[in-house]
């Protein structure tokens, strides 16, 4: 059975943070905490090196009917308690397999990276597919991650799994098997101007025929750009299409 310790890889050891750091480090709590107030997301971020939880928003979607504060006690508790089991594996890979794909990386790119997947958790046997974000917050001088912010939506997907790794600035992505236990490196998505308008129409709640009076074109070409929208996302609706493009930023 997984225990917490097993989330915690020897690469990423965080030493000698003392009290004066965490003073230092409030600043970023109250920015997660007004950050948290602007979204539906639920926040909160990692602290490696007591092995916690630093912050948790009281956003609703990711507590299972737990208090912001209990969550935060619990810390990576919460993952044992409310994730299938059958997943909790597959958390454990993408976190080996992330860190290492992390320190890859030369120490000024490392604050650029993010990385995002999908798992379930669970509350009186209901599940909630959600995509999770983790991009670190604070580093260390030698370049390991001591605090590291995470957002949590809703998944555009409909099963576990699509793990990826962006790097802010790149026209490619990596994107991790777990059938084959490697990253490979992937071309990012390109909307054109037009299917970005038109998610953000749809994003505000306008039907077809609304967009296609405010784009000054045909129901006919609208129902295209959806069409073309579906298929480079790897979707079925307008409101996955939406999700997708918030989840990935393509919006």
């Amino acid at each position: 059975m997984a225990q917490i310790d097993d989330f915690f890889m020897r690469e990423n050891r965080v030493e000698g943070i003392t009290d004066s750091d965490y003073q230092n480090a409030h600043p970023y709590v109250e920015a997660a905490q007004a950050f948290a107030q602007t979204t539906y997301q639920s926040i909160y971020i990692i602290d490696y090196y007591k092995k916690n939880f630093l912050f948790v928003s009281d956003n609703a979607l990711f507590l299972c009917g737990r208090t912001a504060e209990e969550v935060k006690q619990m810390g990576y508790g919460f993952y044992l308690n409310y994730v299938p089991e059958e997943e909790v594996p597959m958390l454990l890979e993408l976190n080996r397999s992330g860190f290492r794909a992390f320190y890859d990386q030369p120490i000024e790119k490392r604050r650029l990276c993010m990385m995002s997947y999908d798992f379930h958790i669970e509350n009186e046997g209901r599940k909630k597919l959600i995509n999770h974000k983790i991009t670190p917050l604070v580093m260390t001088n030698d370049g390991r991650v001591w605090l590291a912010l995470c957002t949590i939506s809703l998944s555009a997907h409909r099963d576990a799994g699509h793990i990826q790794m962006r790097m802010l600035g790149q026209s490619y992505y990596w994107e991790y098997s777990l059938d084959g236990h490697r990253w490979k490196q992937c071309d990012l998505i390109i909307l054109k101007p037009e299917e970005k308008q038109v998610l953000a129409l749809a994003a505000r709640g306008n039907s077809i025929h609304d967009i296609s009076e405010q784009m000054y074109r045909s129901v006919d070409t609208i129902k295209l750009y959806r069409r073309n929208l579906f298929e480079k996302l790897n979707v079925t609706s307008i409101t996955e299409a939406v999700a997708f493009a918030s989840n990935y930023g393509l919006l």
